[in-house]
């Protein structure tokens, strides 16, 4: 093909005149083209989107022999041109549409900024392009959702006004930068079929960064992969996939999770460690002025299931359905009514200090480790923090031992315990909090989505993890997720939620393989499988 609407030739960028983040790499996006770079976290992907519309901080430097736009070389442009040509002919949509979007701004306001920079046009004219615009991206209700702010939006649908707004200037490339890393599988699905839809419309190159490989498969024409600044491997998707060649390209696909997994797990009968029977998690509406309640948000409505000892139960479905609520109220972090038992031991039938010395037997693994832990503490502290509070007996000497050998187990060196928090990577970081969950020796373990952030390769080592300790300690887990490949990885068990209540549970092998509502079969036809065409038959997100 000729003519490409972007070629990039010997990109190199620095930082500092010292660290080089894109070490030489050279590629090209056609017309109608949808291109895919990929590469785990810190590759360079971003930095090299970043790159071509120039906006790096003041210490990055670039060098290049050509980044050109339908053969303009935009390093030759001056940033007053450039500015004409981001939103304009080049499109971005960034990875968080929360911390992008104004919050101050209605989702309206925020899309008539770019096309009022970008066009002449009246005010009502700006008003009916908006509308047009929210259409196109299959908003519902475009005309009472335009008044709306973004804190009003579900994900998805702020995910769809980031697209919007990118649109807005009728590119001739549009760069997605991770549009659905934090997206449950449909909606994910959707996002895609919708960009996927709008490319056949307009003619646009779609330019898509991601980590996801299996994702990429469904959409890409041509792939690229990135380490360490550089593209090591490059081809059409099919032939890509079929016949990967550099051993970092093997090493990513080797690491995605597989739903049949499950079929492997042998099945065999152990004794109950957790039976929650009838559990609830309800809401209060208050309205009036005296905050009377009228009503109830049933965030966990009547849930019953068991987990056996040194098994793992994953808990599906999708953001807003109750998952995490149910986690954290089995903890008391949140309040919640039902009958719990652990470990024949009943926890609604205690109180004070017998209640603290059971809070032991639960730990919990949140989904975001930096978040979760204290950025001020030392790590061999946050680790040594619930065996201070739950085994006050134990001297200051043995619990340096203990965060010693904890680091040894989860694969961090000795000296981790001497440093901070922001001094790891997210896996790592992700280590350091099952290290703190195993501190006091936990029955169960609450795992809050701790997977959903990490790339493939960091993810499968986190997933190894969580099952090696299982074997070893005889752990049990309560794996809470959006992502049924992971599940395949990891569970025995699989309890489906939705809208507060659990409509299916099983063996991991009957509902992978074999589900029975027609909710389930619908999150595991939207999960991104190997060679899968895209699908989308769910709606609006």
């Amino acid at each position: 093909m000729n003519n490409p609407v972007l070629a990039v030739e010997q990109l190199r960028v620095t930082f500092n005149h010292r660290q080089t983040v894109v070490d030489g790499i050279s590629f090209d996006i056609h017309a109608g083209e949808t291109f895919a770079l990929v590469g785990e976290s810190g590759s360079g992907k971003s930095m090299t989107a970043l790159s071509v519309l120039r906006l790096l901080p003041n210490n990055a430097r670039i060098n290049a022999d050509a980044i050109k736009l339908h053969g303009e070389n935009l390093l030759k442009h001056s940033e007053f041109e450039l500015c004409k040509i981001r939103g304009r002919r080049i499109g971005l949509i960034f990875q968080d549409p929360m911390s992008s979007l104004n919050p101050v701004m209605t989702i309206g306001s925020q899309i008539e900024e770019v096309v009022k920079l970008h066009f002449n046009l009246s005010k009502p004219e700006l008003k009916q392009r908006a509308l047009e615009l929210l259409r196109q991206v299959e908003i519902p209700a475009p005309e009472q959702r335009v008044k709306d702010y973004p804190h009003q939006l579900s994900g998805g649908q702020r995910q769809r006004v980031m697209i919007a707004i990118a649109l807005a200037g009728q590119p001739d490339l549009l760069i997605a930068d991770e549009p659905t890393t934090s997206l449950d599988v449909t909606i994910q699905a959707q996002i895609l079929s919708l960009l996927k839809t709008i490319q056949q419309k307009t003619g646009m190159a779609l330019w898509l960064i991601s980590h996801d490989l299996a994702l990429v498969s469904s959409i890409a024409d041509r792939v690229a992969v990135m380490q360490q600044g550089k593209i090591v491997e490059t081809g059409a998707t099919a032939e890509f996939f079929a016949n990967p060649q550099h051993p970092y390209t093997q090493k990513l696909l080797g690491a995605l999770p597989s739903m049949s997994s499950c079929a492997n797990r042998a099945a065999d009968d152990k004794p109950p460690l957790l039976q929650v029977s009838d559990f609830y998690c309800h809401y209060p509406i208050r309205k009036g002025i005296f905050k009377r309640i009228v009503d109830y948000v049933r965030a966990v409505d009547g849930v019953s299931f068991t987990i056996q000892q040194g098994k793992t139960l994953a808990l599906v479905g999708e953001s807003g359905c109750g998952k995490t609520t149910l986690g954290k109220s089995l903890l008391g972090l949140i309040p919640g009514s039902g009958r719990v038992v652990i470990n024949g031991i009943e926890l609604n039938a205690l109180s004070g200090e017998a209640l603290r010395q059971q809070r032991a037997n639960i730990q919990i693994v949140f989904q975001d480790p930096f978040s979760s832990m204290n950025p001020r503490m030392l790590v061999g502290d946050i680790i040594a923090e619930g065996i201070k509070a739950l085994h006050p007996n134990i001297r200051a000497e043995q619990r340096k031992t203990r965060v010693r050998e904890l680091l040894q187990q989860v694969g961090l060196p000795e000296d981790s315990a001497l440093r901070y928090p922001h001094e790891f990577s997210g896996g790592q970081r992700q280590r350091i909090c099952i290290a703190r969950a195993l501190a006091v020796d936990p029955k169960l373990i609450v795992c809050d989505e701790p997977t959903s952030a990490l790339d493939v390769s960091v993810q499968a080592q986190i997933i190894e993890l969580l099952k090696a300790l299982q074997r070893e300690k005889g752990v049990s887990y309560l794996f809470i997720t959006h992502d049924l490949a992971v599940v395949g990885e990891i569970a025995d068990d699989v309890a489906v939620m939705y809208k507060g209540k659990i409509i299916e549970q099983g063996s991991a092998a009957e509902v992978l393989t074999q589900p029975k509502q027609a909710y389930t079969k619908k999150l595991l036809a939207a999960v991104p499988v190997l060679d899968k065409p895209l699908q989308n038959t769910y709606g609006t997100a």
